[in-house]
Parts: structure tokens; sequence; C-alpha cells
């Protein structure tokens, strides 16, 4: 079973940036959509960003012109460049990988801590 591992979560203070990376474990076919996905302690898993393999991009209203997602055709990775971020960043963030007829893969998640 192909897997998704995220990286470059940590600890960073407001106004700092960090960019996180999804890479696929083996091969992926089939891909429709990559995204972004959050979830702060006591809220629902909320949408970050989402790419479409036309590279339409979609974002949420409260990262919009802060998060930059981005994604690699060749290597199957989704990235996302996050700047100025904010204490209400903090969350566990996830990636997905949307595919046609065999569904939906999810991360493990990676830790964004930001400070104020």
């Amino acid at each position: 079973q192909v897997q998704l591992v995220e990286s470059g979560g940590g600890l960073v203070q407001a106004g700092g940036s960090l960019r996180l990376s999804c890479a696929p474990s083996g091969s992926i076919f089939n891909i429709v959509a990559m995204g972004w996905y959050r979830q702060a302690p006591g809220k629902q898993r909320e949408l970050v960003a989402t790419i479409t393999g036309t590279s339409n991009t979609n974002y949420a209203d409260s990262v919009k012109g802060r998060f930059t997602i981005s994604r690699d055709i060749a290597k199957k990775m989704v990235y996302l460049q996050m700047d100025s971020l904010r204490p209400e960043d903090t969350a566990v963030y996830f990636c997905k990988v949307s595919r046609r007829l065999t569904g939906d893969l999810w991360g493990q998640g990676t830790q964004v801590t930001v400070s104020s």
C-alpha cells in the first residue's frame, strides 16, 4: 500500500516561513488532485489548499496571499510554502492525494507550531 510522507513541519516564530513537502512511498496513478489540510487541537480538519491536475489552485480564505501550493508532476510530490505565519496557523498538517477509481490517500501529518 502506497503511503504519503509529509516533512518540513516544526516550530517557527510568528512572521516566519516553513515549507512542507509530501512524497509518496511508491507509485501513484490516476491523480485527480493533491492538497493540504490541517487540524488544530479541538477543531475539525479543514482544507488549506488544493491543486488539480490542470494546476488550478484553491485556498482557504485564511491563508490566501500567505501560502502557496505547488507540485512536481514527475515526482508526484506536493508542497506548501507558508509565509507570514501566525499563531492561529498552528496545527497538524496533512497532505491528501485524490485518485480516480481508487480513492484518497492521506499522510500521517506533520506538526506546525507558530509561537507569538
